[in-house]
């Protein structure tokens, strides 16, 4: 007997459900929700409990704002990161983004957001005030501001710039401008420009 049939108030809450989720448009809603349906119970019974795992296990840290799984995550517990430095990034998949260069060793701090005004969404909104509490502490000496080089993202760093230089504490900001391998005829002027704004010694 076709599953697919069996109940198809079912099925379009699965398609509806899975077309909520970020990137997942109706034929990939489809696709999924029909290996679904081949799968066997078990393997459907692993995915769903994976889900619900992730939801009661995984909290904000309650110092840098990550996705932690113990009381803080695991940056925060390493003893071994250089605390002088916090790189400020807007959400938690920015850190993971930053991490797998392997290049970046000192603390983050997630935002959860950016400065949009548009969205109604002003540093009140945002984990600004906490930042501003761990740097208290006089620990950290350098900020690094690694929000996405878009208008909101800009608006973001240049406001976290103005209230943490009086602070004493030095602000830096990620390089952006051409990729490896682009090509400068099919660059745009912001990313030419910025790429010749960061230049550097060779």
């Amino acid at each position: 007997m076709d599953q697919t049939q069996n109940d198809g108030r079912a099925l379009r809450r699965l398609l509806d459900e899975l077309g909520r989720l970020p990137g997942i448009g109706p034929k990939s809603a489809q696709r999924i929700a029909y290996h679904l349906l081949e799968a066997d119970a078990e393997e459907a019974r692993r995915l769903a409990e994976a889900i619900l795992d992730v939801k009661r296990q995984v909290h904000f840290c309650p110092i840098c704002f990550n996705y932690a799984t113990r009381e803080t995550c695991d940056v925060c517990d390493d003893a071994t990161r250089d605390r002088a430095t916090i790189c400020v990034v807007s959400e938690p998949r920015d850190v993971s983004a930053i991490e797998r260069t392997g290049t970046y060793h000192g603390l983050y701090h997630v935002l959860g957001g950016v400065i949009s005004p548009m969205d109604k969404v002003g540093p009140e909104q945002l984990h600004v005030k906490e930042l501003l509490s761990r740097l208290a502490s006089g620990e950290v000496s350098e900020v690094i501001l690694a929000t996405n080089p878009d208008v909101e993202g800009e608006t973001t760093a240049t406001y976290l710039s103005r209230i943490i230089k009086p602070l004493g504490v030095r602000v830096s900001r990620l390089a952006s401008g051409l990729p490896v391998g682009g090509d400068l005829e099919y660059a745009d002027e912001i990313t030419l420009g910025r790429a010749i704004e960061a230049r550097r010694a060779v």
